[in-house]
């Protein structure tokens, strides 16, 4: 089964993996979704209700309501496709899905508010994050910055755009002069691991930034516009998009200990070379 343009899936699961074919129609509804979401972030952005799902890990009503208009699109296009989101409790895929089986249907996965503690504070760097796994692989991106206007997409095989502009990393090979960024968990102690990887990469680079959303710090790698980022306490709804952005920009993508990612435990560092790669891992592990 293929979906050629205009087509719409008939909720019949069986073999939607095996026979799948990624075209245009997928990109256009997740970049629609994307939309549809940020417009419901932007009309919160100045009146919303803030509560903690854990201390210092904050949802709104903004992350709801973004969630809720996403799925619809999402799965109203394609009916037979599994969901995966942060908010309303759908947080794991289908065991099926998870293992990668051929006959498992194909899943989204979403952030529908990545950076909500930059949202909440009126902050810049906050984004709609929708990814698209198939077969054992994350193949289509779409990440929506409402506040900058800046639509980056990916397709598996296809390169990465920003608003249609095609994206490629730094190539910068050089620790010392290259930016980093990186993501700690909500509530982060000071004898956290992260924090003693935060000091070790510090030292040895030109910048290191947290800029609290790891969707764009992905895209942000994608444009060279940073040379390197990791995270080890993301979830696989945080990353799903980026990681396909950044893959078909030229970045190098391992687990941050040099092993290989998981699309569903994301603990990961990605750079603009296989060099800068190296010496990330090196400081990481």
């Amino acid at each position: 089964m293929t979906f050629a343009s205009g087509s719409k899936s008939s909720g019949n699961s069986r073999n939607l993996s095996s026979s799948f074919r990624m075209d245009q129609q997928h990109l256009e509804v997740a970049v629609a979704a994307a939309k549809a979401g940020a417009v419901e972030l932007m009309a919160r952005r100045d009146d919303r209700v803030v509560r903690e799902k854990a201390p210092k890990d904050l949802v709104t009503d903004a992350d709801l309501a973004s969630q809720k208009a996403v799925r619809k699109i999402l799965m109203d296009a394609f009916a037979g496709y599994g969901f995966v989101g942060e908010e309303e409790g759908e947080n794991e895929p289908p065991e099926a899905v998870r293992q990668g089986k051929q006959d498992a249907p194909p899943c989204w996965v979403v952030d529908p508010l990545d950076g909500t503690v930059n949202y909440v504070h009126r902050l810049q760097s906050f984004a709609v994050s929708i990814g698209l796994y198939v077969a054992g692989k994350m193949r289509l991106g779409v990440i929506y910055d409402p506040v900058c206007d800046e639509m980056f997409t990916a397709i598996d095989g296809g390169g990465a755009f920003v608003n249609g502009r095609p994206m490629h990393v730094s190539g910068q090979e050089n620790l010392y002069d290259s930016m980093m960024a990186c993501s700690f968990p909500a509530g982060v102690k000071g004898d956290s691991p992260d924090v003693a990887r935060f000091v070790r990469v510090l030292e040895k680079t030109r910048a290191l930034r947290r800029l609290g959303s790891c969707a764009l710090n992905l895209c942000y790698v994608a444009d060279g516009r940073l040379d390197g980022y990791w995270a080890t306490c993301v979830h696989s709804w945080d990353a799903a998009a980026g990681i396909v952005i950044a893959r078909e920009s030229g970045a190098t993508l391992t687990s941050y200990d040099g092993s290989e990612f998981d699309d569903w435990e994301p603990r990961f560092c990605v750079s603009s070379s296989p060099k800068l790669q190296q010496s990330l891992v090196e400081l990481l592990a």
